[in-house]
């Protein structure tokens, strides 16, 4: 049970060992990123990196988690917004913390629980046709077939009545845009390195993405085609949808039906930029989980077995639907655990508005704070034996203290598709269990990818169809 996080509550604080003069820990963080940020709550409650000539302080205790990501007026969103917003433009990821409320407001009708049954059916018919290709004994990249799966479920979601969510173009685009995106994101915080005229030279921290796309590359073409194709796909069914009024019981007319308590709803401009982000973070993220979840269960066959069981007994070889996922506990625990071992947004990023007080101790205005869901999640005195694949931990872990499990978020920046995702990857889990063995191919274990997002480098793995 952790403290309670209260103003005058002194936690420790402390300076991170091994700076190196002038570089700081950046050589360290980009060495092996994952495990030095794990290991920083051995040092303290809130723990300062210096990177650079900057200093970076890292919230180590759940509760201050809780309060940077809770009190996004202190604490604004940093360079993840920063980069969200050159990804996604003024939608939900790259948003300020003031547009961030007026975001969510009107974004959250459209996840409500109410629309999931909805959604899920809409899910399980793109899992059942993005898997109806596969053959018994194929050996397919995984992080590729499941990304190719949820863009098919993504944009079935959003364009119910239109767009063909397999459609190759629209594939295509949504895979130049989102693999972009992705390269923006770097792996130490865009830190705002500033030094006196005429001294100034570009920061080592930054990639001068916007430069770079403005050469007139192969790529950076394909990249502007691609996303003026997909503005146009939106554009298109904005304009059939204003016309007709219906509702078609998808993400896209639930964003148009939205409305906020002055009763204005979403321009066209927003509702792209919201369609935008909706289709880049829902198709990276569940992709991700959905390819960890693989590889962590290819690991533990004793828990595949007991999933198969589960399955065979509820689903009886029939894809799974939408209300079976109570009836589906280990399903959803190894959801839950995946996400806990490899959090998709695995760093986050906040600077703080003015000076500020956390833990005790004075944080500078334009200070970077960081809170990572990786090194909560990684804590031995929060979960027992953190680096073991353990799906029955959250038998007795099901609602833990704030602060200590956020694989979505807190506060005005919590993830608004969290049921959403969440439903997506325990119905693409249980639908493909309950019809093939997924062994990851031996040779090399899989790693995570050095970045900003957790994912997994490629891997293959063979598909082998289950005899019940």
């Amino acid at each position: 049970m952790t403290t309670q996080y209260h103003p005058t509550t002194r936690y420790t604080s402390t300076t991170a060992p091994g700076a190196l003069p002038l570089l700081g820990h950046a050589p360290a963080f980009l060495r092996r990123p994952f495990a030095f940020v794990a290991g920083l709550a051995a040092h303290g409650d809130l723990v300062r990196l210096r990177l650079g000539p900057l200093d970076t302080y890292v919230a180590c205790h759940p509760e201050l988690v809780r309060r940077v990501l809770a009190d996004d007026r202190t604490f604004e969103a940093g360079g993840d917004a920063d980069q969200g917003r050159r990804a996604f433009g003024t939608g939900p990821a790259g948003c300020p913390a003031a547009g961030k409320r007026r975001q969510h407001q009107l974004l959250r009708p459209a996840f409500h629980r109410d629309r999931l049954p909805g959604y899920a059916a809409m899910m399980a018919e793109e899992i059942a046709g993005a898997t109806a290709s596969w053959r018994d004994g194929d050996v397919v990249d995984v992080p590729t077939a499941m990304h190719r799966l949820t863009t098919a479920v993504t944009a079935r979601c959003l364009f119910a009545a239109h767009e063909r969510a397999d459609s190759p173009h629209f594939r295509a685009c949504v895979d130049a845009v989102a693999g972009n995106a992705a390269r923006r994101s770097p792996l130490l915080p865009p830190l705002p390195l500033r030094f006196p005229a005429p001294f100034r030279v570009p920061s080592p921290f930054r990639f001068p993405f916007r430069a770079a796309e403005r050469i007139p590359t192969p790529a950076g073409r394909r990249l502007r085609r691609a996303e003026r194709d997909l503005r146009e796909i939106t554009q298109r069914h904005l304009t059939a949808y204003r016309t007709t009024g219906t509702d078609r019981n998808d993400l896209l007319s639930a964003l148009l039906s939205a409305r906020d308590e002055h009763g204005q709803g979403l321009s066209d401009a927003e509702v792209r930029d919201q369609v935008a982000t909706v289709l880049l973070n829902g198709v990276e993220t569940t992709a991700t989980t959905l390819s960890w979840a693989w590889t962590l269960l290819g690991a533990n066959p004793a828990v595949r077995d007991r999933l198969h069981t589960e399955l065979d007994t509820v689903l009886d070889g029939r894809p799974a639907r939408y209300e079976d996922l109570p009836a589906l506990p280990l399903t959803a625990r190894i959801v839950s655990e995946t996400l806990r071992l490899y959090p998709s947004a695995w760093v986050l990023s906040r600077t703080a508005a003015a000076d500020a007080e956390l833990g005790g101790h004075r944080i500078p205005a334009g200070a970077t704070v960081l809170v990572s869901p990786y090194l909560l999640h990684r804590r031995a005195d929060l979960f027992p034996c953190p680096d073991r694949f353990d799906p029955d931990r959250w038998l007795t872990t099901a609602h833990p203290a704030p602060g200590t499990y956020v694989p979505f978020g807190l506060g005005a920046r919590r993830c608004v598709g969290e049921a959403f995702g969440s439903t997506e990857a325990a119905l693409a889990i249980a639908t493909i269990a309950a019809h093939w063995t997924v062994t990851p191919t031996p040779g090399r274990p899989v790693r995570p990818a050095r970045g900003s997002a957790l994912s997994p480098r490629p891997f293959t793995a063979r598909l082998t169809r289950r005899a019940r």
